[in-house]
């Protein structure tokens, strides 16, 4: 998955480092965790009635479940069914997976509704400036060039959300575009993921895939899940803001930790569709909640193409809960701003708050 800021849970930290799944019968919170999208996932749940699901049958439900999402839309792997699609000459329509088809059902709509500022059609663009996929990919802040205009106009020829579209049963191209479900994957796995325990019986969890979480219910002690939203600095790992987590999904997006150095600017990995070049605003990192974590998912991609105000000013105006933060033009630290829902959401931030 394409590099994100990550969320810290705290009310497992120190249990998850290294843990292996425990049995219901001598713990109150079941924890399982594995590799998933070139990352990790790490599952908290208190067990239904009679102990279940058991350690070992959530571990094995939960891989299997991650696995069906990989071998549908992964672009690591050239035998997944995107990827097929991806290698097909346009135009077609090609049989997908319900996993391919919600997924692209939801990009549609959010590229509609913020008018093309979400693209999962980006490829050609990022690999033009250096971000590249798979066994190709440069490290992370790996000096560059930056590409020719006619490299980026005929990338354009390559990529677009009006030549993808959703039939039943099938997904279709009418140009030679490659599609990503990168910046919304991890959410839809959340959410499948916990759609599993809440028809286990299963009233309290928390789930972390690669960084995007949802929680729901209470801990064992009546405590909530609290969770750390992480400050926008590269080289540590340190807490800006801590939230309780009832029923809600959790995603932030950033800038900080995926970035390249383009003709001796730092460039953001982070394309604004609109212009096919990598965002210059000041907005650091953004976090949605939301209750469905692929809405929160998608919406933290597309305020950080959006910027600082446009981003804000949309979440305003849809009543969603954001947190943005950005550098001060001074470079003197951060200011962070929360939208209404936030607040309504968390509380207000506290006075003086700062990375």
């Amino acid at each position: 998955m394409n590099p994100r800021c990550f969320l810290l849970c705290l009310a497992c930290m120190a249990a998850l480092a290294g843990c292996q799944p425990q049995p219901a019968s001598t713990a109150s919170v079941v924890r399982i965790e594995g590799p998933t999208m070139g990352s990790t996932y790490h599952i908290s749940y208190v067990p239904g009635s009679g102990g279940q699901p058991a350690a070992a049958q959530a571990q094995g439900a939960v891989q299997a479940l991650l696995g069906e999402i990989d071998a549908a839309v992964s672009t690591y792997r050239d035998d997944s069914d995107l990827a097929r699609f991806n290698a097909a000459p346009a135009p077609v329509c090609m049989d997908m997976p319900d996993t391919a088809l919600e997924l692209a059902r939801h990009a549609l709509a959010l590229a509609q509704q913020s008018e093309g500022a979400f693209d999962v059609t980006l490829l050609p663009v990022l690999e033009a400036w250096g971000f590249r996929h798979g066994a190709a990919a440069r490290p992370a802040h790996e000096a560059s060039p930056a590409p020719a205009p006619a490299e980026l106009e005929a990338a354009r020829d390559r990529m677009g959300m009006q030549h993808l579209r959703v039939q039943p049963g099938q997904l279709c191209k009418d140009a030679p575009i490659r599609v990503e479900f990168n910046s919304i994957a991890a959410g839809y796995a959340v959410d499948r993921v916990a759609s599993y325990f809440a028809q286990q019986g299963v009233g309290s969890y928390l789930v972390e895939i690669t960084g995007e979480m949802k929680a729901v219910g209470l801990k064992p002690d009546g405590a909530p899940w609290r969770i750390a939203i992480e400050a926008p600095l590269e080289g540590e790992r340190q807490a800006q803001r801590i939230v309780q987590l009832n029923g809600l999904a959790l995603s932030t997006s950033g800038d900080y930790r995926n970035w390249h150095e383009v003709d001796g600017q730092r460039q953001s990995h982070i394309i604004d569709p609109r212009t096919l070049a990598p965002v210059r605003h000041r907005l650091a990192a953004v976090t949605v909640a939301a209750p469905s974590a692929l809405e929160a998912d998608g919406l933290s991609t597309l305020f950080m193409a959006l910027g600082p105000q446009q981003g804000f000013d949309y979440a305003q105006a849809r009543g969603i809960a954001a947190l943005f933060v950005s550098r001060r033009e001074n470079g003197a630290g951060f200011a962070t701003r929360a939208t209404a829902a936030f607040d309504a959401a968390f509380g207000a931030s506290p006075q003086g708050e700062k990375p």
